[in-house]
């Protein structure tokens, strides 16, 4: 009997918008036999719980904060997850692992007619979604500098992913007049809502994406949108992302569309509950 279950993993799992997306999809599909569900595991017991997933007849989970990269000892990692040290999604018949992070962030920059080749860009963050969207930014073409609070961190992520970038401070970054900033750190994310990941003035011109898509309009966004650039949240690498993992799973296009239209309307319920 081939596996039909699917899910997410995380600690704590929080409200994640990965079962509304992908069950949106099974039933656009007529796919019924096939589910998704959120699974909040505690960290001392991740390779245990991976184990009992697959006997479970899951086909395949996605991963989310704290265990992108701590999967990577208890599964066997593709070229992709290995090059960027972590891994956001499970082939659990397979114990394989693979990063759809990439695709889904390189992605929606295609989608908003943005070709990083050639661009300066300014990477805010050293996590797990940043080495995601270093490596995608990297071999798109793009000219790479990274931000982050810690700068022995950013440093560390780079020798280890073995990639040939900047490391700046803030101020060098913004001097460096970047082309495009990229937030990859939960600066702004709810219920942070009045932190930004870019201290004072943006850079003339520069278009901010940000990773965060809670709220869908972060600070930084606002930075950029009060001095006429242009903003862009994360939402759609998550629909994305998630949409690459269930044509994995499932060996069938994704209904990208639904998925979008899924997720949106399950922020959408956030906000009517706010006011």
């Amino acid at each position: 009997m081939k596996p039909t279950k699917a899910g997410v993993i995380g600690w704590p799992i929080g409200h994640s918008l990965s079962p509304v997306m992908h069950n949106a999809a099974y039933k656009h599909m007529d796919m019924d036999e096939w589910s998704y569900d959120a699974n909040a595991i505690p960290p001392d017991v991740l390779k245990h719980s991976i184990k009992q997933f697959m006997q479970h007849m899951y086909v395949g989970l996605n991963v989310t904060i704290p265990f992108k990269q701590e999967v990577i000892k208890y599964t066997r990692p593709d070229a992709i997850a290995k090059a960027v040290g972590a891994a956001n999604t499970l082939i659990l018949p397979r114990n394989a692992s693979t990063n759809t992070d990439v695709a889904g962030f390189i992605n929606d920059l295609t989608a908003h007619e943005i070709d990083p080749h050639g661009m300066k860009v300014v990477l805010l963050g050293a996590g797990g979604a940043a080495r995601a969207a270093l490596y995608g930014l990297t071999q798109a073409g793009a000219d790479v500098a990274i931000v982050n609070r810690t700068p022995a961190n950013a440093f560390a992520m780079v020798r280890e992913m073995d990639i040939d970038v900047k490391v700046l401070l803030h101020d060098e970054a913004a001097q460096w007049q970047p082309d495009l900033i990229v937030n990859s750190t939960s600066a702004g994310m709810t219920p942070n809502v009045d932190s930004s990941a870019w201290a004072g003035e943006l850079p003339a011109g520069v278009t901010v994406y940000d990773m965060v898509y809670r709220p869908a309009t972060t600070k930084i966004m606002q930075q950029a949108e009060s001095q006429g650039s242009r903003a862009i949240n994360g939402l759609g690498m998550l629909v994305r992302q998630g949409a690459a993992a269930f044509e994995i799973w499932t060996e069938r296009e994704a209904p990208v569309d639904v998925m979008f239209a899924a997720a949106q309307a399950e922020l959408d319920k956030d906000t009517s509950n706010d006011q």
